[in-house]
């Protein structure tokens, strides 16, 4: 029409979408793309409430085969434990220094503080392998004793919990070397950091178990 203007509306490119991992409800959470971090929580709920419970079965099933039985026999112990043990600690310690370099901005450090709690992880790990090796190498399987029989199902519940702890760590670790950590999302992080310090947990509880009752 005359004497009117056409106006074309020129829309420039679309922002960049984050694609970060573990973001607070945005895309890339390693529990499935747009989970917000409350979801990431309430399945890391489920997660520690499901694990208390198998391993409060085993308890319960321990302490009563141990009550009313009279073929239980106390297995000796591999010493290597002891050492397993101040490892796991270890991860934990350092796992939290690598949170607080990351909180104090500081991704140098906390690359390295987490690549180091993730090869203390693995270091468990192995050291379990160990143990169980030296307790075939004695002549102590897992039919040998109800006590070896319930020693080798609760390590070996354990380490398989485990085994995903050091995925998760080792999923953190690749993202972090590969600078793809946002400074706001950190739901991976907390929600790995807060399952890790669970098993570090429940592995202490397992050894006063067995050297208690065992």
């Amino acid at each position: 029409m005359a004497g009117s203007l056409t106006h074309d509306i020129v829309k420039g490119p679309p922002p960049p979408i984050d694609r970060g991992w573990g973001g607070d409800g945005s895309d890339g959470v390693p529990f499935g793309p747009g989970a917000s971090r409350r979801a990431s929580f309430t399945g890391l709920f489920v997660l520690l409430a499901a694990s208390t419970m198998v391993f409060a079965a085993l308890t319960s099933a321990f302490v009563v085969r141990r009550g009313l039985s009279d073929d239980w026999a106390t297995m000796p112990k591999p010493p290597i434990l002891f050492v397993n043990t101040v490892v796991l600690l270890a991860s934990s310690v350092v796992l939290d220094q690598s949170r607080r370099s990351l909180k104090a901005g500081d991704r140098s450090k906390f690359n390295l503080w987490w690549t180091a709690a993730t090869a203390l992880g693995i270091l468990f790990l192995a050291g379990q392998a160990v143990a169980w090796m030296q307790l075939k190498a004695a002549g102590v399987y897992v039919s040998t004793n109800p006590s070896s029989s319930f020693f080798y199902v609760l390590t070996a519940s354990h380490a398989f919990h485990l085994l995903g702890g050091v995925a998760a760590l080792l999923y953190v670790d690749v993202q972090a070397w590969r600078l793809r950590l946002g400074p706001a999302k950190r739901t991976a992080i907390d929600v790995t950091a807060i399952f890790w310090h669970f098993l570090d947990g429940l592995w202490l509880y397992l050894m006063i178990l067995v050297y208690v009752w065992g």
